[in-house]
């Protein structure tokens, strides 16, 4: 049988963090004592003034205490099993998101840049979903899968945080690559309820955007755009060779101006009987598109829960016991009886 494993109260697992601190301080306050002991013996003499000192027995004593901390602490967050699974029922949509990642989205137009805009857009859009399917594109020269999509939100939020141009070998903006990756992205049982977002700022360098919008809505996919970015156009940043700022140059020295293409947004949008909203500094657009899909007639979308789970700490607390146990009957000094033995130490010559 399948299982997951959850921790019920995660803030004890910060307690982990002191074992290693121990660890140090343990050492530090050996080395200091034994610095002061060599001010007034060497180490040999040491030895035979404290016999049945052990070095040896105190590190393997050190070892059992951070394991039984250890092991109390994760007993203190609650581990535990899930043992019984449950398929839940519940209505959404499901939407991927095809963000543009060209170079031009570097841009500043739009603080603090248009790609960061748009990202932190989506971060927001994320926490207002609910029983909601979320996938994420990226798209410049091609198009590619950032994330399938999922239910996991916090999952969608990491992989939403490395998204940057560098991700991609090749530039452009291929718009029309992206929407179809993204009609093949969708669940397959799936057949309605479906919205793809683009959010770019136009610029398109390849041919066939409208005619694959119109294939969505041939497959009742619904495809809105956001444009994002000043008609007027600004110049891209770069790091310069010496590491100070400079501007994108063409291939003639010119500085490259990119500018938004509301135009060809709106085609592809009207195209599949989406909508087109141009961001702004303060709004970008997506909770208007959101609000729209939300008329959409959502589809009941089938998960699988865990709803039953079992406490395991205390497997843990007796492990824990169990270590401390055997630690008491370790000494720090050497057993007389096997001191006596001197098994390594040559036997005198008889007279």
């Amino acid at each position: 049988m399948e299982s997951a494993f959850r921790f019920g109260d995660q803030r004890f697992l910060i307690g982990l963090l002191a074992i290693p601190v121990l660890v140090f301080l343990f050492y530090l306050m050996r080395s200091v004592i034994k610095r002061r002991m060599l001010r007034w013996a060497d180490e040999k003499l040491m030895t035979r003034l404290m016999p049945e000192v052990s070095s040896s027995r105190s590190q393997v004593r050190l070892v059992l205490w951070m394991a039984a901390l250890g092991l109390m602490i994760i007993a203190f967050a609650r581990p535990q099993f899930g043992t019984r699974l449950a398929e839940v029922k519940k209505k959404g949509i499901e939407l991927i998101i095809a963000l543009d990642v060209s170079n031009s989205m570097l841009a500043e137009d739009i603080q603090p840049n248009r790609l960061e805009n748009a990202k932190m857009a989506i971060s927001r859009l994320i926490d207002r979903l609910e029983n909601d399917k979320i996938g994420l594109i990226v798209f410049a020269g091609d198009a590619y899968i950032q994330m399938p999509v999922t239910t996991d939100y916090a999952a969608a939020k990491l992989f939403l945080n490395s998204i940057s141009p560098n991700i991609v070998p090749k530039q452009g903006t291929a718009i029309g690559a992206a929407i179809k990756l993204a009609m093949r992205s969708f669940t397959p049982e799936s057949e309605k309820s479906r919205a793809i977002v683009i959010i770019t700022d136009g610029e398109n360098h390849e041919e066939g955007a409208e005619e694959a919008a119109k294939e969505a809505l041939a497959a009742g996919i619904r495809v809105h755009t956001i444009g994002i970015g000043s008609p007027q156009g600004v110049p891209i940043p770069m790091n310069g060779p010496d590491g100070r700022q400079d501007f994108r140059k063409d291939a003639s020295g010119n500085v490259i101006i990119s500018k938004l293409n509301e135009e060809l947004l709106r085609n592809i949008a009207a195209a599949a009987d989406g909508i087109y909203v141009r961001a702004t500094a303060s709004r970008t657009g997506l909770n208007n598109i959101l609000d729209e899909m939300n008329q959409m007639e959502k589809k009941e979308i089938q998960m699988k829960v865990y709803s039953e789970y079992d406490e395991q700490f205390l497997y843990y607390a007796g492990m824990a016991l169990l270590i401390l146990l055997i630690d008491s009957f370790i000494s720090f000094r050497k057993s007389r009886w096997i001191r006596n033995l001197r098994i390594f130490e040559p036997k005198a010559d008889k007279p």
